[in-house]
């Protein structure tokens, strides 16, 4: 990204007030607590659920706070990943966690499969790393903020809260920028609005949209 990494912020799914993303985690710790005391009185069946926070390695202005059911697999943790920020061409994935890895088509024999419990592999305070497409890495960093109670259902995946998208300026103008040139951004530059788009000697074919996730630009990946 170009210039200097803009303030990030973010909006409470409970709430739906802004907060900066640092004061973020312990907003949600108190929201999550008046959100269960104003529940219905029909208690649904709760079971233990990790809050889990997860950024982008290198630009850590994308990022998100899930709460995940603690019998969901890794594999339901990864498609949630995928469809949300990643998916663009099918590519392999894979979770590391304390020095073990389990990936999506497991093809080394020390590698284990994505078919596993979250709760047999996580405990708050953990931290761990997720990689999708090995060529053009997406690299993210997970963290289990704590375990809480939740009445989500196992494949269920509940975003808490969520960046609001940066507003990246053009470089030519200073405007917001819509498009990005898969050339030029790997020298810091190449974020463009429409209008300096069209003018823009690499041509259309390079462009990708500028979308709120942090595989922009990257392989096809439009969002």
């Amino acid at each position: 990204m170009s210039g200097k990494t803009p303030a990030s912020y973010g909006k409470c799914s409970l709430c739906g007030n802004v907060f900066g993303k640092a004061p973020m985690t312990s907003h949600l710790k108190s929201c999550k607590k008046k959100a269960r005391s104003s529940e219905a009185t029909g208690k649904p069946t709760k079971s233990k659920a990790f809050h889990v926070v997860v950024e982008g390695r290198y630009s850590p202005e994308y990022w998100m706070h899930l709460e995940v059911p603690a019998e969901a697999t890794l594999d339901t943790l990864d498609r949630f990943l995928r469809d949300t920020w990643l998916e663009c061409c099918g590519h392999l994935s894979e979770f590391e966690i304390k020095g073990s890895r389990y990936s999506v088509e497991p093809m080394d024999l020390d590698d284990g499969s994505m078919d596993v419990k979250l709760k047999d592999v996580l405990s708050p305070g953990m931290k761990f790393e997720h990689a999708y497409d090995f060529g053009s890495t997406t690299h993210l960093r997970l963290k289990v903020v704590s375990e809480v109670e939740s009445a989500l259902k196992r494949n269920e995946i509940r975003v808490l809260a969520r960046n609001e998208p940066p507003v990246i300026p053009c470089d030519e103008c200073g405007k917001p920028a819509t498009q990005v040139c898969t050339q030029c951004m790997y020298e810091g530059e190449g974020w463009l609005c429409e209008k300096c788009a069209a003018k823009h000697d690499c041509g259309e074919p390079m462009f990708l949209p500028v979308v709120n996730s942090p595989r922009v630009g990257v392989c096809g990946y439009t969002g």
